[in-house]
C-alpha cells in the first residue's frame, strides 16, 4: 500500500522529471551560453535599464529555477549579473538567487532521498551525520570556497545530512560570496573576456583552493589554542626524563607501556597497587576461577542426566578461594615488574601526583615527561543508600578476601557482575537473593536474554527480585536484613553477607587532576576527543577513566592509540575506533554481544529483520547436554550484512569471534554459510544460522522452474 508521503515524492519526482525533460527536449539551455550573453549583452542591457525591477525578478527567477534543477550555465548567469546590474547590485541579486536556487536543491534531495538512504545505509548515515553536527559548517564552508567542486553536488549530498536548512543557507551564501564578486566583476568587463574559462588562471585557482582549506587549518588552530590555554600555565621544561609516563598498570597502562617501549621510546610505568590492575587482582581473572570451580559442582547435580546413577562433591569453600588465589598467582608473572622492566619500562610502585602537564612527582621524586597517559581504571560505585555504612560490605574488590561460604547471600545488581557471582554463590551453596531495581536482569540485553536467564536462575535456586529499589539496611539482634520496595509495597530480605554491584566509577581523584583542572563527564569518566586526548595537549587517557565501556579487550585497544598517538603526534595520529565491539557475560549459559540489539536497531529507525536458530538443533550441543540458547543475527532487511549478533550458549564468548571477524571485514551470512566448519562443533551453529537467513531468501520462483526442470527431466 502507498502512503500519503510517498504519493507525494512520485509527484515531486514526477514533476522533476518533466521539467528537466522539457529543458533538454527544446534545448533551452541554448539561451544561457556564454556566446549568446556576448551576442545579446546590449539589447538585455537596454531593457535592464528600462526595466530594472522586471528585469531583476525575471534574472532571479532564472537563476533560482536553473540552480534548483541542476541545469547547467550557473557560470553564465553569474556572468550576467554583472553586465546587466553592475558588481555590487548583481553581486546582491547573484549571491541570494544562487544561495535560494542551492537550498531548494537541497530540500528536494533532502525529501526524495533522505529517509531511504537512512533506512538503506544506517550506519554510514549515523557516522556522516555525527561529523556533520560538530564540523558541518566547517566542511561546507571549505566546499563552497573551492570552485573547481561541483556545486550541486554539494547540495545533492548535503541534503542527505541532518544539517539545518538555516545554517546551510547562511554558511553557503558566505562562503559563495568570494567566487561570486570574481564572476560578477568579470561580467562587468564582459567584451574582454571571451570565455568563463579566462575569468580563473591556474594561480586564482590554486589561491582558492587555499582559501577553502582554511577552515581546516583553522580548526587545527582552534583546537591547539584550546590546549595552549590550560597548558601555557606551565614551564616546559628543556629536557624531559620519559617520552611517556603511564599512571595505572592495569589493561590500559600495561599495554601503553609496553606499546611505548616496543617503539623504543622510554617510558616509565606508575601502579599505587597491585600490576595487573582491576582484572587481574578483582575482576576477570579470579571470578571466571570461581565460576570454573561452581560449574564443576553443578555438573555433580545433573549426574542423571549424563547417564550416571549418582555423583557427590564434598568442598572446602576456603580451598576453593585458596585455588582462586593461585590463578591469580599463576598469571601474575604476564603483568609484573619483572616482566615489564626486561621490556624495557622502568616501574615504580607508589601514589603518582600529576604537578603540571610534563611533571609526575612519585615517592618525593619528580620526573619530568613529554606525554602523561591517564589510565587510573575505575572502582566499585557504593550507593548511599542508609545503613549500608554499618553493614561490613561486599565489593567485587573485597569479595576474594572471605574464607567463609555465605549462608545467605544478597547480591544488589542484577548486572553482569552480579549475575555471574550469584550463579556462581548459589551453585557453591549458597542462598543467594538478587535485588534489582530494573524491570529485567541484565538490562543491557535484549529481553527474550533476560528471561531465559531468569528461568535459569530460578531454576536453580537463585531469588531474583527486580523492579525491587533497595531502601535500607538495617540490623535486629544478630540479624542483618535489606528494605526493598516495590510499588507501593515492602520486603525485608535476611542476609549473612551483601554484595554491592551496582557498576564501577572512574578513579580520578587524589593524584592532581583536579588541581590540573583536566575535564570531566557528566559521569565522572574523563572528557577526551576523537584522539584520547584530554583539554591538555599532551596528557591522554584510556581504559575505564574514560569509558564508554568498561571492557579489559577495550582498555587494550584504547591504550594503543593513546600511546602511538601521545609519541607521533602531530606527525601522526588515529582515531579511536569504536566499530565492532564485542562483550561476554560469563554465566551459564554464557551470553555474548556485538553490533547492535533489536532495541538499538528500532532506535535507530533500520528496518531489519532477525535470524535466529535454537542451540537444542545442533548435534554437538545435544550431545554435550547444552542445549540451553540460542543465537540471533540481526540483518538489514534483504540483505546478509551482520549489524548485530547475540549469542546465549555454552562457549558463547568463543562462538562470537566469528562474527567480530566478520564485521571487522565486511563479509555477510553468504560468506559464513560457505565456510566449511568441523562436524560435530558447537561452531556449526553459526553456519546454521547462516542458513536460517538464506532459507528465508530462497528465490521462490526459481525453484518453482527448477521443480518443473527436473519433472520435465524424469519424463
Amino acid at each position: 500500500m502507498v502512503n500519503s508521503k510517498n504519493i507525494k515524492k512520485i509527484g515531486i519526482l514526477t514533476l522533476l522529471l518533466l521539467v528537466i525533460g522539457s529543458y533538454y527536449y527544446f534545448d533551452l539551455g541554448r539561451f544561457i551560453t556564454f556566446e549568446n550573453l556576448k551576442n545579446q549583452q546590449k539589447t538585455l542591457v537596454g531593457y535592464t535599464d528600462n526595466n530594472l525591477l522586471l528585469s531583476s525578478l525575471i534574472y532571479l527567477s532564472i537563476y533560482i529555477i536553473s540552480v534548483a534543477f541542476g541545469f547547467p550555465g550557473a557560470a553564465v548567469l553569474t556572468i550576467g549579473g554583472g553586465a546587466l546590474f553592475g558588481l555590487w547590485f548583481g553581486t546582491l541579486l547573484v549571491s541570494f538567487a544562487s544561495t535560494i536556487g542551492a537550498s531548494l536543491n537541497f530540500l528536494i534531495s533532502r525529501y526524495l532521498l533522505k529517509d531511504s538512504l537512512e533506512k538503506k545505509f544506517p550506519e554510514k548515515i549515523k557516522e556522516i551525520n555525527k561529523g556533520i553536527e560538530e564540523d558541518g559548517a566547517f566542511y561546507l564552508f571549505t566546499l563552497r570556497m573551492v570552485p573547481i567542486f561541483p556545486f550541486f553536488l554539494i547540495n545533492l549530498l548535503m541534503g542527505l545530512t541532518n544539517i539545518s536548512l538555516w545554517k546551510y543557507f547562511y554558511v553557503s551564501q558566505i562562503g559563495m560570496f568570494a567566487g561570486t564578486i570574481v564572476y560578477v566583476n568579470a561580467g562587468t568587463q564582459l567584451a574582454n573576456i571571451n570565455s568563463p574559462k579566462d575569468i580563473f588562471s591556474l594561480e586564482i585557482l590554486i589561491a582558492f583552493t587555499l582559501l577553502g582549506i582554511l577552515p581546516i587549518f583553522t580548526k587545527s588552530i582552534i583546537s591547539y589554542i584550546k590546549g595552549q590555554k590550560f597548558i601555557k600555565r606551565y614551564k616546559k621544561p628543556k629536557k624531559f626524563d620519559y617520552n611517556l609516563i603511564s599512571i595505572g598498570a592495569g589493561s590500559a597502562g600495561l599495554v601503553t607501556a609496553y606499546i611505548a617501549a616496543t617503539v623504543k621510546s622510554k617510558v616509565a610505568l606508575i601502579e599505587k597497587h597491585k600490576m595487573g590492575g582491576d582484572c587481574l587482582n578483582y575482576g576477570c581473572v579470579p571470578s571466571k576461577a570461581l565460576i570454573s570451580t561452581a560449574k564443576k559442582v553443578k555438573l555433580t547435580k545433573t549426574a542423571l542426566d549424563f547417564g550416571l546413577d549418582s555423583a557427590s562433591i564434598k568442598f572446602d569453600f576456603s580451598k576453593i578461594m585458596e585455588r582462586v588465589g593461585r590463578v591469580v598467582k599463576n598469571i601474575e608473572p604476564h603483568d609484573s615488574v619483572e616482566r615489564y622492566t626486561k621490556l624495557g619500562v622502568e616501574c615504580f610502585s607508589g601514589d603518582a601526583k600529576i604537578l603540571s602537564p610534563y611533571e609526575v612527582e612519585i615517592n618525593g621524586k619528580t620526573l619530568t615527561t613529554k606525554n602523561i597517559v591517564i589510565a587510573s581504571g575505575a572502582e566499585p560505585l557504593v550507593p548511599p543508600i542508609p545503613g549500608l555504612e554499618k553493614i561490613k560490605y561486599l565489593t567485587s574488590e573485597t569479595l576474594w578476601d572471605i574464607r567463609n561460604l555465605p549462608k545467605r547471600l544478597v547480591i544488589l545488581g542484577g548486572g553482569p557482575i552480579g549475575c555471574e557471582l550469584a550463579q556462581a554463590f548459589s551453585r557453591l551453596g549458597s542462598q543467594v537473593t538478587i535485588v534489582e531495581m530494573s524491570s529485567t536482569l541484565l538490562s543491557r540485553e535484549e529481553e527474550v536474554v533476560s528471561e531465559l536467564i531468569t528461568k535459569v536462575f530460578t531454576s536453580e535456586g537463585v531469588k531474583v527480585l527486580t523492579n525491587h529499589k533497595a531502601e535500607s539496611f538495617h540490623v535486629e539482634g544478630n540479624k542483618k536484613f535489606i528494605r526493598c520496595k516495590r510499588g507501593d509495597n515492602f520486603v525485608n530480605v535476611e542476609f549473612d553477607e551483601v554484595l554491592v554491584a551496582i557498576g564501577r566509577k572512574a578513579r580520578t581523584k587524589g593524584f592532581g587532576l583536579e588541581e590540573l583542572e583536566i575535564q570531566t563527564n557528566p559521569n565522572g569518566t574523563l572528557k577526551v576527543d576523537e584522539y584520547l586526548r584530554t583539554n591538555y595537549p599532551n596528557i591522554y587517557a584510556c581504559g575505564d577513566v574514560v569509558g564508554p565501556y568498561q571492557f579489559t579487550h577495550v582498555a587494550s585497544h584504547q591504550a594503543w592509540y593513546a600511546s602511538v598517538n601521545a609519541l607521533f603526534s602531530p606527525l601522526k595520529k588515529f582515531k579511536v575506533d569504536y566499530r565492532v565491539i564485542p562483550w561476554t557475560t560469563f554465566t551459564d549459559p554464557e551470553i555474548a554481544r556485538v553490533g547492535l540489539s533489536e532495541k538499538d536497531a528500532i532506535a535507530a529507525g533500520i528496518d531489519y529483520e532477525v535470524s535466529h536458530f535454537e542451540m537444542e538443533e545442533l548435534d554437538r550441543a545435544i550431545a554435550d547436554g547444552e542445549t540451553k540458547g540460542f543465537i540471533r543475527v540481526i540483518t538489514p532487511r534483504g540483505k546478509d550484512k551482520i549489524l548485530g549478533v547475540t549469542i546465549v550458549s555454552a562457549n558463547a564468548g568463543e562462538l562470537l569471534a566469528e562474527y567480530v571477524l566478520a564485521m571487522k571485514y565486511n563479509l555477510g551470512l553468504n560468506k559464513i554459510l560457505g565456510t566449511i566448519h568441523s562436524y560435530p562443533t558447537m561452531s556449526e551453529a553459526n553456519k546454521y544460522v547462516a542458513g536460517v537467513w538464506k532459507k528465508a531468501h530462497a528465490p521462490q520462483k526459481v525453484l518453482g522452474y527448477l521443480q518443473k526442470f527436473h519433472t520435465w527431466r524424469r519424463g
